[in-house]
C-alpha cells in the first residue's frame, strides 16, 4: 500500500521532471525530419526518460525504505510495549492471588491492612511534596509510632507474602510501597465480596455471581495501572498522621484536606480508621460536613449493588495510593529470551 501511495503522487514529490511523455517527443521529432532522424530522436528521448525514471524511482525507493524502516521500528516498539504490559499484568495477577490466599487465612487482619495503607499514604506533605505511600511504614522507626499501634501483624502478613511473591518474580522483588497498597485493595475486595455473599443469605456461589454482575469488580482499572512505586529508605517525619481512634472529626477533616481530599473521603473511608466502622460513623455523623456523606453511603450499602459506596471508596483509595509518588511504568518487566531461528530443526 505504501508503494501505491508514493507512486501515485505528483512527479514533483518523487523528484521526477514534469516534461512531455516519450510518445509526445517522438511525434514532435517525426513531424520535423526524416524517418531516421525521427527514430534517433525517439531513441534519445526514451534514453532520457529512462534515466529520469530510474533516478526518480531510486529516490522513491529510498523514501519507501525509510518509511518502511520507520514503520518497522514503530511496530517493534509497540510490540515491546505490549509485552511489558502483559508481563506487568501477569505479575500483578499472581500478586493478587498470593495476597488473597494470605488474607483468607487471616481475615481478622482486614481492618489493619486498610489502616496500614492509609497511614503509609497519609505521611504525604503537599507543601514539601514528601512522604506518601512509599513503603516507609515497614521501617521499625515508623511502624512503632503510636498511630501505627496494632498494625505489626498486618505488616508481618505482607512480609511473608513478599517472600513468596519475590520467589516467582521475573522482574525483581516487589516494593513494599506497591505491596502495602495492593494488600489494602485485596482486603477491601474481600469486604465487598463478603457483603455480596451476606445479601444472598450466605450462599458463596450466589454471592460471587452477585458481586461479578452488580458489584464494583470492574472499577479497579486505574488503581492497577499505578504499579511501580519506589520504596523510601528512611522513615517519614513524625507528626503527620493522626491517631484516628482518638482524633476529633475536625482533625480528621483537616488531615484529609491537607492532602487534597475532604469530608466526602473521610466519610467513605470510615472502615479505614479502625476495626469498628459503625462506631466511627456514629462519630462522623455528628459533624455537619460529614453527615450527608455518611448517610449517603449507609443507604448505598443497603442496596444490592452498593454502587455509590464502593465506587467512591475505590476512587478515594486510588487517589491516596499515589500521593507524591513517581510511578515507574516499566517496573517488574524483564527481557524476553531470544530464539535462534537458525538452530531450529524443521
Amino acid at each position: 500500500m505504501a508503494g501505491a501511495t508514493f507512486l501515485s503522487a505528483p512527479a514533483l514529490r518523487l523528484g521526477l521532471p514534469s516534461v512531455s511523455s516519450p510518445i509526445q517527443v517522438c511525434c514532435q521529432a517525426k513531424s520535423g525530419g526524416s524517418g531516421a532522424e525521427a527514430a534517433a530522436a525517439c531513441e534519445e528521448a526514451l534514453r532520457f526518460r529512462r534515466r529520469d525514471l530510474i533516478g526518480g524511482c531510486f529516490g522513491a525507493a529510498v523514501g519507501l525504505e525509510i518509511v518502511e524502516g520507520s514503520t518497522r521500528f514503530t511496530g517493534v516498539a509497540a510490540a515491546a510495549d505490549l509485552i511489558e504490559r502483559r508481563q506487568r499484568s501477569e505479575f500483578q495477577s499472581s500478586i493478587k492471588s498470593t495476597l488473597t490466599a494470605a488474607i483468607e487465612a487471616k481475615p481478622e487482619l482486614v481492618p489493619s491492612l486498610l489502616t496500614l495503607a492509609l497511614n503509609d499514604a497519609m505521611t504525604y506533605d503537599k507543601a514539601t511534596k514528601t512522604g506518601g505511600p512509599n513503603g516507609s511504614i515497614r521501617l521499625s522507626a515508623e511502624i512503632s509510632r503510636p498511630e501505627n499501634s496494632g498494625l505489626s501483624a498486618a505488616l508481618d502478613l505482607l512480609v511473608e507474602a513478599k517472600k513468596e511473591i519475590d520467589s516467582y518474580s521475573k522482574g525483581g522483588p516487589i516494593s513494599f510501597a506497591d505491596l502495602v497498597q495492593i494488600g489494602a485493595s485485596q482486603a477491601l475486595k474481600k469486604t465487598f465480596l463478603d457483603a455480596a455473599i451476606a445479601k444472598t443469605g450466605g450462599n458463596e456461589e450466589k454471592g460471587r455471581t452477585l458481586y461479578s454482575a452488580y458489584g464494583s469488580s470492574g472499577q479497579w482499572g486505574f488503581f492497577d495501572k499505578i504499579f511501580g512505586r519506589d520504596d523510601a529508605q528512611e522513615p517519614d517525619p513524625e507528626g503527620r498522621v493522626p491517631q484516628w481512634s482518638t482524633a476529633s472529626v475536625q482533625e480528621m477533616k483537616d488531615k484529609f484536606i491537607s492532602v487534597g481530599l475532604g469530608p466526602r473521603q473521610v466519610a467513605v473511608m470510615s472502615a479505614f480508621f479502625g476495626p469498628d466502622q459503625a462506631a466511627t460513623e456514629e462519630k462522623l455523623i455528628a459533624d455537619p460536613d460529614c453527615r450527608p456523606w455518611v448517610e449517603k453511603y449507609q443507604r448505598s450499602r443497603e442496596t444490592v449493588s452498593r454502587t455509590d459506596y464502593e465506587v467512591d471508596l475505590i476512587t478515594a483509595v486510588t487517589k491516596l495510593s499515589y500521593l507524591g509518588q513517581k510511578i515507574n511504568y516499566e517496573a517488574y518487566t524483564y527481557p524476553k529470551q531470544k530464539i535462534n531461528l537458525g538452530k531450529l530443526k524443521l
